[in-house]
């Protein structure tokens, strides 16, 4: 940013070796907006410097935070954390299913809950059979 001073400098040169006074009008514009112009680079000179500043802050900041991540959220223990979360989510999944071992074969049959339907006619698919015989069906196959 010093460039800006600079130039702003030169032109302030430029403006006393054309001996511009403040006895003109034209002199009087030319000298203020060179003041302007001044102050306008030191302001920003000054903004440039307090940016980084804190730029050099945030970065220390998000160093800090980058150890305290490493510290609190430990590789090895977030690793444990993902696979209980997919414990969960096999529970979780292992809990919309139910087995029922058919009365006639054994075979174990697995059902969803949510889609099961206990007026539907439910066959074994081993042997054919009703799964959930009604009560005259049991009596028969007793006998």
């Amino acid at each position: 940013m010093s460039n800006i001073t600079d130039r702003v400098a030169y032109l302030k040169g430029l403006a006393e070796g054309m001996k511009l006074s403040e006895e003109t009008n034209e002199g009087k514009l030319l000298l203020k907006m060179l003041d302007a112009l001044e102050s306008m680079a030191e302001e920003i000179t000054s903004l440039r410097a307090d940016h980084d500043e804190l730029d050099e802050y945030v970065e220390s900041i998000d160093d800090d935070l980058a150890d305290m991540e490493e510290y609190l959220f430990d590789d090895d223990d977030y690793d444990d954390d993902e696979d209980e979360d997919d414990e969960d989510e096999e529970e979780d999944e292992d809990d919309q299913m139910v087995v029922y071992t058919c009365p006639h074969c054994g075979n174990e049959v697995t059902f969803e809950i949510d889609g099961f339907d206990f007026e539907e006619d439910n066959l074994c698919p081993n042997c054919g059979k009703p799964l959930f015989p009604t009560d005259g069906e049991e009596d028969s196959e007793d006998k």
